[in-house]
Formats: structure tokens, sequence, C-alpha cells
């Protein structure tokens, strides 16, 4: 369901015409991948990621963790890099929205989503082609 909603996600972007993005990986991947990230941001923040009061999306070894969340209208999500010597970017390519500033180790950048019902792909700019480093929010009502 990932891969496919990834992919999904790529094809809406106009970065893919349905072929395997370099450096995909599997779902059972990409949850030791999140599973890692989940621990190194209750290292650094002392608590899952769970009980903050937004949505948190971790940044990890060229994965969005999770790589799609929904959301209320209204809503923010908070992107934290939890990598140790890579940094990391969002950007709303496809809603012509500017590419965030790089995020080195631990730092953060937030979005709230007062825009209208619908899907919304993002990437990380330096690591979405070569790395398959994207995402999507869905935003509700």
């Amino acid at each position: 369901m990932i891969r496919s909603t990834l992919t999904a996600a790529l094809i809406a972007l106009g970065l893919t015409t349905g072929t395997p993005v370099a450096g995909a990986v599997t779902d059972e991947e990409r949850k030791k991948t999140c599973d890692k990230a989940e621990k190194r941001y209750q290292k650094l923040f002392g608590k899952p990621s769970a009980e903050e009061d937004v949505t948190i999306v971790k940044m990890y070894k060229y994965t969005f963790c999770p790589a799609s969340v929904e959301v209320k209208q209204g809503a923010t999500v908070r992107w934290v890099n939890v990598d140790r010597r890579t940094t990391h970017s969002t950007w709303f390519k496809e809603a012509g929205k500017p590419e965030s500033d790089r995020l080195f180790s631990e730092e953060k950048v937030e979005m709230t989503f007062d825009l209208p019902a619908g899907v919304y792909p993002y990437l990380c700019g330096p690591h979405w082609k070569e790395d398959g480093m994207i995402g999507q929010v869905t935003v509700t009502e």
C-alpha cells in the first residue's frame, strides 16, 4: 500500500511514469527504517513522537516516517530530521510552495494545513530523485 501510494504521488508530481524509483524500498525495509527513526526520536527528545501535540514526520535514512499522514484542516505537521549527518528538506513542488531550508540533525520545520481537503504530495529536495524520498499529506475536513 505504501509503495503504491508513493508511486501515485510521484506520478501526480510528474516525476515518474510508474517505473520504480532508484533507491525505492520495500514495505518491510521502510518499517525497519521507521522503527529506527522512532527510537532515535525518543533518544533525542525524550518521548515518543505520538505524544507530541502535532503530527510528526521523521526524516531518516532518505525516508519520511511515516510516508503518508492524514490530518484535519488547520492541523500542523512537523518534520524533524533525526538523521545524524544528512540534511533534508520538504518541498510541496506540485502545490507551488518553495522548498524549505535544509534541516540539519534535530532541526524541524512545521506547516499548518489551512488548505482545501485533498492529497498533497511532497518530496525532499536533495533526495527524491535518486533515493525516492517522497511523502504525502492528506487533508480532510
